[in-house]
């Protein structure tokens, strides 16, 4: 499944012929942590097709899904994964198990004949488990928390202030979706069969699951694990009503504003959302989940990774760009937004250099002069071309030879144990992926042809599903044996903006079709490498996952489509200081669809643009990871020198924007506390309670929302005072050139 790692024992590079042992034995698999973590045995009188499954697996799906989307526009989009429903699901199956009548019936299918059927078939099983939980990973939109398309209608309708059909756009949610299966079956005997592909982060969601299949302790001293989640999902449900609407500074606690509240440089280094997060805290745990994901999921080796890049990027690049050297005239502007401005610091009127059929106008545009950037923001796709780059030679100088071996060995290898166990069960047949291929590409192209306001011709999508084909399978590859995906957003985008600029609509239409359908693709053939693991009928997963995905489309679509017709000025910048719907998310999305569609990279990052320096970041990139394996190569007892991760150290502020400086510096003291400290010093508490306690907290604050939105929100019922008037930063979105005016900033 595509999630965050957890804390496991089979994290790491190991020596790769520590992995490999005699492909004689056809008991054991051939990578060593496989042997430690997947069962050898299998069950195939398990059922699986239960009421249980069905209806905790449809619920979980429609749950998250709506949940997921609700959150999306919030100024911490809180995204609930499947950890989640792993966890919450657990105790619900065996209470339907002890609970449901055994009796049997009798029921008659068309072309199968009289079948048995009960509502309580036996106990809860962890293949039911299995299949609930790839529903409601489906329903978190993979670990992306709502269908990517989805960001299309929004910008459409919240930022450029134009229309779209309802229908319009679920076939675009649709399609972008499940265009992802078909290259998925097609690269399913290559990536999930063989042994020798063993897709590391599906490892841990085959120990959770053994680990909560597990019988529980029978000491009376300990809790429970249902009792402990229930008592920190009350808890958390309701401290969240004091973040969530009455006391909403608690969410950025940027005392440093508080202290210097007339100094601009001060502010900036202080404000946790506006700024560089000095010192700023929350006790909101939306805010320390949001965009990383839970810390209490990632290993503590990851976190650090993650600190060293960001204090890098954030603490020492930025400061020296903005106060330094005033690189691209960065004092005119703010040294932390996500917005576009003008070259005097004010906001740049996007909707005046858009004309009537939704493209460039050109006259305009000199009229209104060049897009500038903030400091960090021009950075972020600097140190994004240079991620892009140095993964692609760091995974081929570290990873390359086993890459390789490992690709061969897939066709040379006997098959391994539980390849051999999955043979006892009836396989997908490959045309029901080449129709869904074929019916997914035809309404593609439909879409296209006949519906103008996509703005994308037939020739892109074609092209852009050629390129997602040609990457899926190495993609695929790298992240089996790697647990690295390159991302291919940043390249759709600069390719489509300069083959077919000045067409916002199509470039993010293109990028959904070219980057997402291999992301999803990766997706789906993970969740197949965990079916795999854990001995699951492939046909049942299929019909899971197609399901699931389509389902959690359109509930992220309905939910999307209500929110953006009920609450005034969503996504806006006039919304009130308290309000949550200011849509980072879409923001940032809206900015891309700017730079790269509507405007176009030769006009940003060429010739015409300010930022053409930035493609330098590319030839860094490319040549960090070299620099390192040299280093490697020459000092071969420093042992320290390939742990160096490039590609991570410089895409660890990848989330920025939106995510914040507040968002990391306290996922970052949360994941150090819970996933070293306690780890290390309270193991069996950790072993015992630490994921129980992430999926709590996730749920009851998901809960606790939803009912503010229903009891107060729709009715527009606000609390007024000091502690819910945002977090008190309002200079550190100020300039600090001379002589730039911006309305509520002092003027140097």
């Amino acid at each position: 499944m595509a999630s965050p790692e957890m804390q496991t024992p089979t994290s790491g590079r190991l020596d790769p012929e520590k992995r490999l042992v005699n492909g004689d034995d056809d008991d054991v698999s051939p990578i060593e942590q496989v042997r430690l973590t997947v069962s050898n045995t299998d069950d195939p009188n398990q059922p699986v097709w239960t009421f249980r499954m069905w209806f905790l697996g449809l619920l979980s799906c429609a749950l998250l899904s709506f949940l997921n989307q609700f959150f999306y526009y919030r100024t911490e989009p809180l995204v609930i994964t499947q950890i989640t429903v792993q966890v919450a699901t657990l105790p619900i199956g065996r209470f339907m198990a002890a609970v449901l009548p055994k009796t049997q019936y009798q029921i008659s299918i068309p072309g199968l004949g009289p079948k048995m059927f009960s509502l309580n078939p036996g106990p809860f099983n962890m293949k039911e488990h299995v299949l609930i939980t790839i529903f409601a990973n489906a329903g978190s939109a993979f670990g992306n928390g709502s269908a990517y398309a989805v960001g299309i209608v929004n910008i459409i309708k919240a930022f450029y202030k134009r229309n779209i059909s309802f229908f319009t756009a679920w076939l675009l949610v649709v399609t972008t979706q499940v265009l992802g299966y078909g290259w998925a079956g097609l690269l399913r005997k290559y990536v999930v069969e063989p042994a020798h592909m063993w897709w590391p982060v599906t490892l841990v969601q085959v120990s959770l699951f053994r680990a909560l299949h597990e019988k529980e302790e029978s000491e009376k001293k300990q809790m429970t694990r249902a009792k402990f989640f229930l008592i920190v999902l009350v808890c958390s449900f309701s401290w969240y009503l004091l973040p969530g609407y009455l006391f909403t500074t608690l969410t950025s606690i940027s005392w440093v504003c508080w202290i210097f509240s007339k100094s601009v440089t001060a502010q900036q280094l202080g404000s946790g959302l506006r700024g560089l997060g000095l010192g700023a805290l929350t006790l909101d745990w939306s805010a320390v989940s949001s965009f990383l994901f839970s810390p209490l999921i990632s290993p503590f080796f990851a976190i650090v990774n993650v600190f060293v890049g960001y204090v890098l990027v954030v603490y020492i690049v930025t400061p020296i760009a903005y106060w330094g050297v005033d690189l691209f005239s960065a004092r005119t502007f703010p040294i932390f937004s996500s917005h576009l401005f003008t070259a005097r610091g004010q906001p740049y009127d996007i909707l005046a250099i858009v004309n009537n059929n939704f493209e460039l106008d050109k006259v305009k545009y000199e009229e209104e002069g060049r897009i500038h950037l903030s400091m960090f923001f021009a950075l972020t796709y600097g140190f994004g071309f240079a991620t892009i780059a140095s993964t692609i030679t760091h995974v081929g100088l570290f990873h390359g030879r086993e890459i390789y071996q490992r690709y061969r060995a897939s066709y040379q290898g006997k098959e391994d144990i539980h390849t051999k166990l999955m043979r006892k069960y009836k396989d997908i047949p490959s045309w029901w992926f080449y129709i869904l291929l074929a019916v997914t590409i035809a309404v593609s192209l439909l879409l296209c042809i006949f519906d103008k306001k996509v703005q994308l011709p037939w020739w892109g999508l074609l092209f852009a599903s050629g390129m997602a084909f040609v990457f899926t399978l190495p993609v695929s590859i790298i992240t089996a044996t790697t647990n690295q995906t390159p991302g291919l957003n940043i390249i759709t985008e600069y390719v489509m903006g300069i083959i077919y600029p000045g067409r916002p609509i199509a470039n993010v239409c293109f990028k959904t079709y070219g980057y997402m359908s291999t992301a999803q693709a990766v997706s789906f053939l993970s969740d197949f490498k965990l079916g795999h693991y854990m001995k699951i009928p492939p046909r049942s997963m299929f019909l899971v996952q197609f399901i699931g995905t389509v389902l959690a489309g359109t509930i992220n679509l309905a939910v999307a489509w209500w929110l953006l017709n009920s609450i005034h000025e969503i996504c806006q910048d006039d919304l009130p200081a308290n309000s949550p719907w200011t849509c980072p998310n879409d923001r940032v999305f809206f900015d891309a669809s700017v730079i790269w569609g509507l405007v176009g990279p030769r006009r940003i990052f060429g010739s015409q643009g300010n930022y053409s320096a930035m493609n330098w970041f590319f030839l860094g990139g490319a040549l960090g990871p070299i620099i390192v394996w040299l280093l490697h190569r020459t000092f071969p007892k420093q042992s320290w020198i390939p742990l160096i991760n490039l590609p991570v150290l410089l895409g660890a502020t990848a989330y920025m924007p939106p995510a914040t400086a507040l968002n990391y510096n306290n996922w970052v003291l949360v994941g150090t506390i819970f996933n070293f400290f306690v780890f290390r010093y309270r193991k069996q508490w950790w072993q015992r309670y630490n994921y129980i306690l992430s999926a709590a907290l996730d749920a009851g604050v998901a809960f606790m929302a939803v009912a503010l939105y229903f009891a107060v929100g729709i009715e527009n019922i606000s609390v007024s005072w000091w502690g819910t008037n945002g977090e008190h930063c309002d200079l550190a979105a100020c300039p600090t050139a001379k002589g730039i005016v911006v309305e509520g900033c002092p003027v140097k």
